[in-house]
C-alpha cells in the first residue's frame, strides 16, 4: 500500500483514456496529481477503406485490465481509491439491445462511411442552421451522420437500438448503472445544441432518433453519476460504492488536464498530435463557424475545435514505407505530400487519398519523410488560425497569437521531428508540458471533483499537470508553407474530392 510521508495510506483516483488504439488508467495521487502509475491494455479496430469500427464489449475488458495493471504497478490497495472517471474518443456510435449489450460495432470518429450523409444532412438543414445550433457543420466523423448511415444501410439494426451511446457514456454506464453523459462529449453529435445546452428536438426529428434512445445530459462532466456498482466492483477489482464521475471526451478531459477552462486558462491554443490532430482552445466564446467543430468543454466554457484524420499515424505510415526511423526526416526541399490516407475531415476531403509533388531524381527518404511532417503539419496549422478567428484572436501575429505559446500535447509531440516542424511552419514558441498522460489525468480529476465537490480544472491547475518546457519561437518557413497551400489549392477541386 502506499502511504503519504506521515504513514497513512495514500488517497487516489483513477483516470480512464478509452482512445482508439488501447485504454489507459492513470492512478494518481489525489493531492498532487503525482502520476504513480499507468496500465494499459490494447483495442482492436477493424475494417478497411473508410470503415473503422471496435467492439465496445473489448473497451470494457481493455479498462478492467488496465485498472488492474495499474493498481498492481502502483502497489496500491484497491481500497485507497476515492474516485473514478472515463474519458473517450469521441463521435463513436455505441448501439445496444434492451440489456444493455451492443447489437454490433461501433463505427469510429475516423468511420468515413457516412461522408454522403453528412452531405445530405448539411444541404437538409443548411450550414448556417446546424452553425446556430450546434456550432458544426456535419461530417463524416460526427454521431448523427453515423445514425443517418445506419437508419439507411442496417434499418433492423436502427429499428431494434434500445439505447444510443458514446464510448464514454457506455463505459460509465458499465461503472455505475447511470445512463449519463456531459455537454462535452455531447456536443460532438451534432444533435445536441451548444445554444441551448439540451438535445435540440428539431434536430432529433431531423434525425429520426427517439430521445428516450439518449442518456441525460449531466451539468459537467466531473458531476457525480453515481457510485461503483457491485458488478462493476468484481470486474475492476475494487470496492463497491467508489463515486463515478460523468466523464466526457478525450479532447475536453486533455482541456482539463491543462488547465484550461472557467477556472483556469482561457484562449491558450493547444495541438495535439496523436492518431488524428488537433487544435483546441478552451474560451468563453461560444463558436459557430466552419470548419471548426463548436464544442462545449466539459467546465462549462467551450472548446472549438478542428480535427484531421491523418497525423502520426500517416507520418509513421511514411516512414515504414520508406525503411526510416521517424525521427530520421529532413526538409522537404521542394517536395510537397499531403498525407491524406484516410480521406481528410479539416479540409473536408473525405475521400481524398494521398498526394506527392516536386518529386526530383537527387530527392532523398529523409527529405520525403520531412515532407510527409510538413504537409501534416500544414493542415493543423492551418486548421489553427481558423480556431484563433473564432476565439477573437489574431493569427497575424497580434494578441493572443503573440504572447501564448501552442501547447503541444500527444505522442507526436515526444518527437523532435514533429516538434522541430511545427516550430518551423508555426514561427511561434512551443510549450511542452512534462506529463504526457493529460487525457487520463484529466479524467483523474473530474474523479477527484466528482469526490470531493471541487472545480475539476481548478484540481488540475493546482496539480500542475500542465505546466513544461517552453521553447522560443524559429524563424518562420513561409517558403514551404506557401509551396504546401498553392499544391492544396490546386489539388483540392479534382485530385483530391
Amino acid at each position: 500500500m502506499t502511504r503519504t510521508p506521515d504513514g497513512r495510506p495514500r488517497p487516489v483516483v483513477i483516470g480512464v483514456d478509452s482512445s482508439t488504439q488501447s485504454t489507459k488508467a492513470a492512478v494518481t495521487d489525489a493531492a498532487t496529481g503525482a502520476l504513480l502509475a499507468l496500465g494499459r491494455a490494447p483495442h482492436t479496430v477493424t475494417g478497411t477503406d473508410g470503415t473503422r469500427e471496435s467492439d465496445p464489449e473489448t473497451w470494457w475488458r481493455a479498462l478492467a485490465d488496465a485498472v488492474a495493471d495499474a493498481l498492481h504497478t502502483a502497489g496500491a490497495d484497491p481500497r485507497q481509491v476515492t474516485g473514478i472517471a472515463v474519458a473517450a474518443q469521441q463521435h463513436g456510435l455505441v448501439v445496444l439491445d434492451a440489456r444493455g449489450r451492443p447489437l454490433r460495432a461501433a463505427p469510429l470518429w475516423n468511420d468515413t462511411r457516412s461522408a454522403p450523409q453528412a452531405h445530405a444532412l448539411t444541404e437538409e438543414l443548411g450550414a448556417a442552421q446546424w452553425l446556430a445550433r450546434t456550432g458544426s457543420v456535419p461530417v463524416a466523423s460526427m454521431t448523427a451522420t453515423k445514425w443517418r448511415w445506419l437508419r439507411e444501410s442496417e434499418p433492423r439494426t436502427a429499428d431494434a437500438a434500445a439505447a444510443l451511446r458514446l464510448p464514454h457514456d457506455f463505459l460509465t454506464e458499465r461503472l455505475c448503472g447511470q445512463a449519463l453523459t456531459d455537454p462535452g462529449d455531447a456536443s460532438g453529435t451534432c444533435w445536441y445544441s451548444t445554444a441551448d445546452g439540451r438535445y435540440d428536438p428539431h434536430l432529433l426529428d431531423l434525425l429520426e432518433l427517439d430521445p428516450a434512445l439518449l442518456p441525460q445530459v449531466a451539468p459537467t462532466g466531473s458531476t457525480r453519476a453515481g457510485t461503483l456498482t457491485a458488478a462493476a466492483a468484481r470486474a475492476l477489482g475494487l470496492p463497491a460504492g467508489i463515486p463515478v464521475a460523468v466523464g466526457t471526451g478525450d479532447n475536453m478531459a486533455a482541456a482539463v488536464g491543462l488547465g484550461l477552462g472557467g477556472a483556469g486558462l482561457l484562449d491558450h491554443p493547444v495541438i495535439s498530435l496523436g492518431t488524428s490532430g488537433t487544435v483546441f482552445a478552451a474560451t468563453r466564446t461560444r463558436p459557430a463557424a466552419a470548419p471548426l467543430a463548436g464544442f462545449a468543454a466539459t467546465d462549462g466554457t467551450y472548446l472549438p475545435l478542428a480535427c484531421t484524420l491523418n497525423c502520426t499515424l500517416a507520418v509513421d505510415r511514411f516512414a515504414d514505407l520508406l525503411g526510416l526511423d521517424r525521427e530520421a526526416a529532413a526538409p522537404g526541399d521542394g517536395l510537397v505530400v499531403l498525407p491524406y490516407l484516410d480521406g481528410e475531415r479539416t479540409p473536408d476531403l473525405p475521400h481524398a487519398t494521398g498526394l506527392l509533388t516536386g518529386l526530383r531524381h537527387s530527392t532523398t527518404r529523409e527529405q520525403l519523410l520531412g515532407a510527409a511532417y510538413e504537409g501534416a503539419a500544414f493542415t493543423l496549422l492551418r486548421a489553427l488560425d481558423g480556431l484563433l478567428a473564432a476565439c477573437t484572436a489574431d493569427p497575424a501575429g497580434l494578441g493572443l497569437a503573440a504572447d501564448r505559446p501552442l501547447r503541444l500535447i500527444g505522442g507526436g509531440a515526444r518527437g523532435r521531428a514533429w516538434v522541430e516542424t511545427v516550430r518551423r511552419l508555426s514561427g511561434r514558441p512551443v510549450l511542452l508540458p512534462r506529463q504526457t498522460e493529460l487525457v487520463a489525468l484529466g479524467a483523474a480529476a473530474l474523479a477527484h471533483a466528482a469526490a470531493t465537490g471541487e472545480d475539476p480544472v481548478a484540481v488540475s491547475a493546482a496539480w500542475g499537470t500542465g505546466h513544461g518546457r517552453e521553447l522560443p519561437p524559429a524563424e518562420a518557413d513561409t517558403a514551404t508553407w506557401r509551396r504546401i497551400e498553392s499544391a492544396l489549392a490546386q489539388a483540392a477541386p479534382t485530385l483530391l474530392s
